[in-house]
């Protein structure tokens, strides 16, 4: 057998070196140890300029007067680790889920029958210069409030940051009905008094779980203005911003998770 140089010896052993240093890098260890359901998506692109205000559909997010949660929503239908050649996946979810819109059909049957379903909202108004505002926080939104937020006229989109975000409601799994909400005094002064046409809050309805239906029946009566629910408002600056919010294009549904964007 041919004698390997001393030179070949010590170039191998730096090599093997190098690779065992390699393998056990701590980047490499922790790709390793990290599952994929630890692998986050991210909150922030261009620069700091387009901030996701959509929050993860996930099994362990709220749901409308649930104890347990969202649960399980997606499964594999055919799975390569299984033999198939690729990878889908169905899922179930009410059209409430998560970040999502209301239709005018959602609170009124005559809307609804009429066709009045996600597919008729007004993408110019889901869609263009909106304000983020930070609600006070020790109230309900009710008219008061609203008179103290200064508002002014020409402002078609308000998004409204409240206790529910510091709270991280939409974190939590079981369903809190002491958000905080629009009462019915509350959404009568903003349809009276102010140009909005988007309303966005940081929890699963616009309307106070003590005052559900009555503030629901006043924004969508005229089906001017679009609710956008349960926001993710994290660590964004009040001001001005664009937003961009879209639904899926579903025929006959009262409502349907959005992915929506602020741009500043």
């Amino acid at each position: 057998m041919a004698k390997i140089p001393p030179f070949d010896k010590t170039m191998r052993a730096l090599q093997l070196l190098m690779l065992l240093g390699l393998l056990l890098s701590p980047v490499t260890l922790s790709l390793a140890r990290k599952p994929r359901r630890e692998i986050r998506d991210r909150e922030v692109y261009g620069n700091g300029r387009i901030f996701d205000i959509t929050h993860e559909i996930n099994s362990n997010m709220p749901t409308w007067e649930s104890k347990d949660g969202l649960g399980q929503f997606i499964w594999l239908v055919d799975s390569m680790k299984n033999g198939s050649k690729l990878n889908s996946s169905q899922f179930k979810l009410s059209t409430h889920t998560g970040t999502h819109v209301d239709a005018p059909g959602h609170f009124y049957e005559d809307y609804y029958e009429a066709g009045y379903n996600v597919n008729s909202l007004d993408l110019g108004v889901l869609n263009g210069p909106a304000l983020l505002v930070d609600v006070p926080r020790d109230s309900n939104i009710t008219a008061e409030v609203m008179k103290s937020l200064n508002i002014p006229r020409g402002v078609h989109r308000v998004l409204f940051r409240t206790l529910n975000t510091d709270r991280k409601l939409m974190y939590k799994k079981e369903f809190d009905s002491s958000y905080v909400a629009f009462m019915e005094d509350g959404a009568k002064w903003l349809v009276e008094n102010t140009d909005i046409k988007l309303v966005g809050v940081d929890y699963l309805s616009s309307a106070a779980y003590v005052n559900l239906i009555s503030p629901h029946l006043i924004f969508l009566k005229k089906r001017k203005i679009i609710l956008v629910e349960g926001l993710k408002l994290d660590n964004i600056i009040p001001g001005h911003y664009n937003v961009h919010c879209l639904p899926l294009r579903m025929l006959d549904a009262d409502g349907c998770p959005a992915r929506c964007v602020l741009i500043k």
